[in-house]
């Protein structure tokens, strides 16, 4: 069974998607810890992040830095954090998280509920930051 990541890849689901090349995705989590959380994921559907192929781990991470970076451009931070946790979701992600304190990055805390359009205009915001 296609995971919920592989759904939006194949745009069977929306996604707020704001970057796409052949082999990976990034779009807003639905229920970020803090505004600006995005997902990066390969399109290969894997479970765990340490059986991708080394050229896809490495690729992934590339693919995430140039998404970091057009987070914070867009989104006002100390840093861009990276967590990689793969347990809630059985293919590979990692979760890009706009930083201005350790407890932003808390999984454990409670999550946004932004709406479509405040999830719209934050990947639009995003999107428009690209390099």
């Amino acid at each position: 069974m296609a995971s919920i990541f592989t759904k939006i890849i194949n745009r069977e689901i929306p996604g707020h998607i704001v970057a796409e090349n052949d082999d990976y995705i990034a779009f807003l989590d639905i229920n970020p810890l803090v505004e600006g959380h995005v997902l990066v994921v390969p399109k290969q559907e894997t479970d765990y992040i340490f059986d991708l192929e080394d050229n896809v781990l490495s690729g992934l991470h590339l693919f995430a830095k140039k998404v970091a970076k057009a987070i914070d451009k867009s989104i006002k931070c100390t840093r861009v954090g990276v967590a990689v946790i793969g347990l809630e979701v059985p293919h590979v992600h990692v979760h890009l998280v706009p930083l201005n304190s350790m407890d932003d990055i808390n999984f454990s805390k409670g999550k946004l509920n932004p709406s479509e359009e405040e999830l719209k205009a934050v990947a639009e915001k995003i999107k428009s930051n690209l390099a």
